[in-house]
């Protein structure tokens, strides 16, 4: 898993965009957050972000070339220096088209590991 490239918002602005590539099956069981309504993804990223923040997020899953774009707001913050667990940001996928076809393709990709009791990077 691989942040591609992010860039910071200004207070006013258009929210921030973050992009980010997935190319194991086993990094994105790890990275999705099935228990946030809507379906979600964790971004390991040192950016600094507050709950509530609006994203866009640019995500590239697997070998498909496909990049979704769909909007999002940070619901969990993994801070620096937390034992066990990355630094990053949990984004919940907006609840629209592009949240929902993001969250089925995820979910299409990891099937049966869905109901894993696997660690995964939030929970």
């Amino acid at each position: 898993m691989s942040v591609v490239g992010e860039a910071k918002g200004q207070a006013g602005a258009r929210p921030s965009v973050i992009s980010l590539a997935i190319r194991e099956k086993a990094a994105l069981y790890a990275a999705y957050m099935s228990f946030v309504q809507g379906g979600g993804i964790f971004v390991p990223t040192n950016r600094a972000a507050n709950l509530g923040d609006d994203l866009y997020l640019i995500l590239t899953l697997l070998e498909d070339s496909t990049k979704f774009a769909v909007p999002g707001k940070v619901v969990w913050i993994t801070p620096p220096g937390s034992t066990g667990r990355q630094q990053g940001l949990g984004i919940q996928f907006a609840r629209n088209d592009a949240g929902e076809q993001v969250r089925s393709k995820i979910e299409e990709l990891i099937g049966g590991a869905l109901r894993s009791s696997r660690p995964t990077h939030t929970l």
